[in-house]
């Protein structure tokens, strides 16, 4: 009976222990809030929400909050694409082939109403949205939208990799 009831006090003291500063979690979920907290962007900024999109990662605005301060030239070394302006029909299969380089899992956030729905160019040089081209996780609307704009999609695309995961 004794050697039960000192089982039992270790087993307290160690719950004890725990409650003062070990955390606990699964593999999954440190790994999805290391996921969130660097996702690296590479840059398709292709008309005037590009200014918009450098104004973002400049310091006033200040995107290493977020672990975002290296944007990519590399799309085998970025996990997230911004697509800043109107893309044209030549330049659609880049889109593409950029976006097949990334590695998974990898995300795409669409910047500004030219990118989303063409916006005001509708005529057949321009593609009609890029989510005919690539898969969008976020929509970021304006005409060009604000720095605080595209941050706050940046911010939803947090939450959307912390709920769904990568790892299952």
């Amino acid at each position: 009976m004794d050697r039960l009831r000192a089982t039992e006090l270790e087993q307290r003291a160690i719950e004890e222990e725990v409650r003062q500063g070990v955390l606990t979690t699964t593999l999954a979920k440190a790994v999805n809030w290391a996921r969130k907290q660097s996702v690296w962007p590479v840059t398709f900024g292709l008309a005037c929400c590009a200014i918009e999109l450098m104004a973002t990662g400049a310091g006033h605005h200040d995107l290493a909050r977020w672990g975002m301060e290296i944007f990519r030239a590399s799309p085998r070394q970025a996990d997230l694409m911004i697509v800043a302006g109107r893309v044209s029909q030549k330049m659609a299969p880049v889109l593409r082939t950029v976006y097949d380089q990334m590695p998974e899992p990898k995300w795409v956030i669409s910047m500004g109403v030219c990118a989303s729905t063409g916006g005001m160019f509708n005529n057949y040089g321009v593609v009609q949205g890029v989510d005919t081209i690539v898969p969008v996780d976020i929509y970021v609307p304006g005409c060009p939208p604000r720095p605080e704009m595209l941050m706050y999609g940046i911010l939803r695309l947090h939450e959307k990799i912390s709920k769904r995961g990568t790892l299952t």
